[in-house]
């Protein structure tokens, strides 16, 4: 018998008694459910009503606030494959009108659209890997899933912490690839786009794909499966489906051609190498166990727009940064690669071959290192990852105690972890230390010298106080002077321009009065030197 790990996760699943939780105010948004006494199922969506009070940064939001943000109908369903055995449930959804129709809506300060989900995090107990991973994948990537942290209730019932996130799907604001309608049969509209994953044969869009031809490893049992996001099963016709799995199919037969390293007659005609590059960094920084196996998407355009395979988004991250305890994926060393199907090769799923075949191109492999060295110096210093970590766990800071209420797992095994901290401190301290690893790791496996990368001790400049309300002081050890650049940044890296004014000779402050509560990042560079510090706004 085959030793299937996926399939062991309800055995693992820890049988509590579950408290109700008197909620009735949260900094985060508020998001409220009613079936009208309806179940909730895996499929068919049923419709249900939904409100949600958010009344801005810093602000607090009451169960009793008319809702403000939205207040109308949806179509709600359970989703996910193994996470649905759990009994935090994440769900789908989508914005509908009262016919039933789409209804294109902006959430929460996300573009508008109608398919959102609503991510339960229960066996993460930081609350935070899918989120992390979105934003620092998002600080360098073309598009990975926006989302809001907020508090469900369900018919009254109080349901923890949530991320309410976008879905990936065809759209100007998610993947952003031209349409393509059913009558678009022929000439260059045939051509894209597409979203495709490899992935379990189950799934939104089940049944629309196919069997690669090609093992994933010499002599495996295991097959690899191609499936269709876009377009959906209702609308895509035979001439469309037809035409991109031939088109995988190609790309499949350079990849393993003899010729495949050639940068004309290869993979590279058919594959943007820089977004393959980004795809394989970010699911190496996580050691994601699913990924280039499970929740692997990629996407084609138009050939007249530029028609090459991108990889991405990202997806599906809550096995990541440690959290696993199968196949040797807890520990900070191995790459996910080359090593899942050496070690778990009875796994169901396993690696399918392209992504070996990859780094034995050594000109790729060169510039993926090189890849790698750029990105560490911004967006992937420990510093940034830390300060994203330190700013979820701020955010997240007044709801966690009712979500571990609700759901106490804190100090329990939950399926799959490899650590299991008491407190969630002790869990967002694992999840820094085993970044720190995994980084020193990556950068001795891809040959960085770190010691030029990693912030050094601030020489340049004081500040007080933090955490602070509305001003901030920094006094500097030299004269200032208009050499001195000043900047200020969210934790999505985004560039804020607070205004500051000269006290002394050596002392400015800055008004911080404009910006939600939250954590930010001070940057402070004389032109020779550059430090960064973490703010902290009350």
């Amino acid at each position: 018998m085959k030793f299937f790990i996926s399939f062991f996760l309800v055995l693992f699943v820890h049988i509590h008694t579950y408290a109700q939780v008197n909620f009735t105010k949260s900094n985060l948004p508020i998001i409220l459910i009613n079936t009208q006494g309806k179940e909730i199922k895996d499929d068919p969506k049923i419709t249900a009503q939904m409100s949600i009070i958010y009344n801005g940064p810093g602000l607090e939001n009451k169960v009793t606030d008319a809702p403000n943000e939205y207040n109308g109908l949806i179509g709600i369903e359970f989703r996910g494959s193994s996470s649905q055995q759990f009994p935090k449930k994440p769900f789908g959804l989508e914005t509908i009108t009262a016919d039933g129709e789409n209804n294109n809506v902006s959430l929460l300060g996300m573009p508008e659209e109608n398919d959102w989900i609503l991510n339960a995090t229960y066996n993460d107990k930081s609350l935070m890997r899918d989120m992390l991973a979105y934003i620092i994948g998002g600080s360098f990537m073309d598009y990975t899933t926006r989302g809001k942290y907020c508090e469900l209730v369900i018919n009254g019932q109080y349901e923890g912490v949530y991320i309410f996130m976008e879905k990936i799907k065809r759209d100007k604001n998610r993947v952003d690839i031209k349409n393509i309608d059913p009558v678009d049969i022929s000439g260059d509209k045939l051509t894209g786009g597409y979203i495709l994953k490899i992935d379990k044969e189950t799934g939104s869009n089940s049944g629309e794909g196919w069997i690669s031809p090609y093992k994933p490893y010499p002599n495996a049992w295991q097959n690899t499966f191609f499936q269709l996001e876009f377009p959906q099963i209702e609308d895509i016709n035979s001439q469309q489906k037809a035409y991109i799995q031939n088109h995988v199919n190609k790309v499949e037969n350079s990849i393993i051609a003899n010729n495949f390293k050639d940068p004309l007659t290869g993979y590279r005609q058919y594959i943007n190498t820089k977004s393959l590059m980004d795809y394989i960094i970010m699911n190496e920084l996580t050691k994601n166990p699913d990924a280039y196996r499970l929740s692997t998407f990629f996407y084609k355009d138009r050939d007249s727009e530029g028609g090459k395979i991108k990889f991405g988004p990202i997806w599906d991250f809550n096995l990541g940064f440690g959290n696993v305890d199968y196949c040797t994926q807890g520990d900070p060393n191995g790459l996910v690669i080359n090593s899942f199907n050496n070690v778990c090769r009875d796994d169901y799923w396993v690696v399918h071959f392209w992504w070996n075949r990859f780094l034995q191109d050594e000109s790729f492999y060169k510039d993926l290192k090189l890849r790698w060295k750029e990105l560490r110096t911004n967006q992937l210093s420990k510093e940034r990852i830390h300060f994203v970590i330190d700013s979820i766990a701020l955010l997240v800071d007044q709801s966690k105690s009712r979500n571990f209420q609700r759901w106490p797992v804190l100090g329990q095994y939950v399926w799959p972890n490899y650590y299991v901290g008491n407190t969630y401190q002790e869990e967002v301290n694992y999840l820094k230390s085993w970044v720190n690893n995994r980084i020193d790791y990556l950068d001795i496996v891809w040959k960085i010298d770190s010691s030029n990368i990693e912030e050094t001790q601030n020489s340049l400049f004081t500040f007080s106080p933090n955490p602070t309300s509305d001003n901030l002081q920094i006094q500097f050890y030299k004269e200032f002077d208009k050499d001195i650049n000043i900047q200020l940044f969210n934790l999505k890296g985004q560039k804020l321009e607070p205004k500051y004014s000269i006290l002394d000779k050596n002392i400015i402050n800055l008004d911080l009065s404009m910006l939600p509560i939250g954590m930010f990042l001070l940057q402070v560079n004389d032109g020779t030197n550059s430090f960064v510090e973490k703010i902290v706004k009350q």
